[in-house]
């Protein structure tokens, strides 16, 4: 597992961040803040990500406030970003929109 190259970062990046996720200060990860339109969506998400993360076996942190959902990617096995935090993040904006 290594962290995303220069390109990589380049042409794998930039559609996530046009599309909300922003890179985290001081660190080698990306954030996004999803809003439902109560609890039980939001709780829905969640499941359905931790479903997806943990066939993966790549785990997001999250926190979640009744209908928000922040949540904040990095691969702790290169302690940067790496193709399993695109494939994630790209999941969770599929489902988002579902």
């Amino acid at each position: 597992m290594s962290t995303l190259t220069e390109a990589q970062r380049n042409t794998l990046l930039t559609p996530l961040l046009s599309s909300g996720w922003k890179m985290v200060d001081q660190r080698d990860a990306i954030q996004k803040t999803y809003t439902f339109k109560d609890f039980n969506e939001a709780f829905g998400f969640m499941t359905r990500v931790a479903l997806k993360a943990d066939k993966m076996d790549h785990h997001p942190e999250w926190f979640n406030v009744y209908n928000r959902v922040e949540v904040t990617l990095s691969t702790h096995d290169c302690q940067g970003l790496s193709e399993r935090d695109v494939k994630l993040a790209s999941f969770c904006d599929e489902i988002k929109t579902i």
